[in-house]
């Protein structure tokens, strides 16, 4: 079993120490995310969620208005900011002090949620390459940003991907993309693999084995499997019936070297977080 590494990330005005797992809840404001559980858009199911989150114990919540399933409907910039508007502005009133991320891969967006709300961190699920001023932009706010692998768009990501070899060129893309932040002054770098993301099936397990493999960069690792494609169309399910599934992949991820688990069933995840660490510590239950 792998420990995770004695990473801490700044947040705000506090330091979260990543040696111990964080669990991430999502959120989304969106009519068409991949799983129809996470749709909030009423102020009722958006207070609901914020709620079940904060109550089943995750200690991030990750906010998107952007559905980055694969062939999803373009968003404008305009829409997504209104939607992040509404869900922030009820998120702050009833959960001040909850550390959020937003899921954005778009600049402006990105500051204006860090300027208008607090947000403390930045998910992106491009790795700046949807927007040239993400980075630069990142790097002004001073804030944690969530750096993850992608080739293509979510309109066309999943068309055929390729790669010659999968594990380097990941590897590749994050050594250049890690420099290039660097250079700029980030310092809070969070990577994840893009499990789902211009991925095949195999593609995604082939990563996933080689999870461990990633502490090379000296930097946080966040693992986003819930309940996605990788998991339900290898038992031939859905993404309503494959919660035991990606209990099971958090599981294999938290013992292989995973920081922060991004996940839609808060509650699960933190029991498995809790199991692993009293595996890693039986005396100190």
């Amino acid at each position: 079993m792998i420990q995770p590494f004695p990473y801490s990330i700044n947040v705000g005005d506090k330091l979260i120490d990543l040696s111990q797992p964080q669990v991430m809840g999502i959120l989304n404001v969106t009519p068409d995310s991949f799983f129809s559980g996470s749709r909030k858009q009423t102020d009722e199911e958006i207070s609901a969620r914020i709620l079940q989150i904060v109550e089943e114990g995750a200690s991030i919540i990750d906010i998107g208005a952007y559905s980055s399933r694969p062939n999803a409907d373009e968003v404008s910039a305009q829409e997504e900011m209104e939607r992040l508007r509404h869900g922030l502005g009820i998120l702050r009133n009833l959960c001040p002090d909850t550390i959020v991320s937003v899921d954005t891969f778009r600049a402006d967006v990105a500051k204006m949620c860090v300027e208008e709300y607090g947000v403390q961190i930045i998910n992106d699920i491009s790795g700046g390459m949807l927007d040239k001023d993400m980075f630069s932009t990142v790097a002004k706010m001073g804030v944690p940003y969530i750096l993850m692998h992608m080739k293509g768009t979510p309109q066309n990501m999943q068309q055929n991907p390729y790669y010659d070899d999968l594990t380097k060129e990941v590897f590749m893309y994050f050594a250049e993309k890690i420099q290039q932040l660097r250079d700029l002054g980030v310092k809070d770098i969070i990577v994840d693999p893009g499990f789902g993301f211009a991925k095949t099936l195999q593609h995604n397990y082939e990563l996933m084995s080689h999870l461990k493999d990633f502490q090379i960069f000296q930097l946080p690792i966040l693992v986003g499997i819930s309940r996605k494609s990788m998991i339900y169309r290898l038992s031939g399910t859905t993404p309503q019936e494959s919660l035991n599934g990606t209990s099971v992949l958090n599981t294999y991820a938290l013992m292989n070297g995973a920081n922060i688990l991004r996940v839609h069933d808060v509650k699960e995840c933190v029991e498995a977080v809790k199991i692993i660490k009293t595996i890693q510590n039986p005396y100190h239950v």
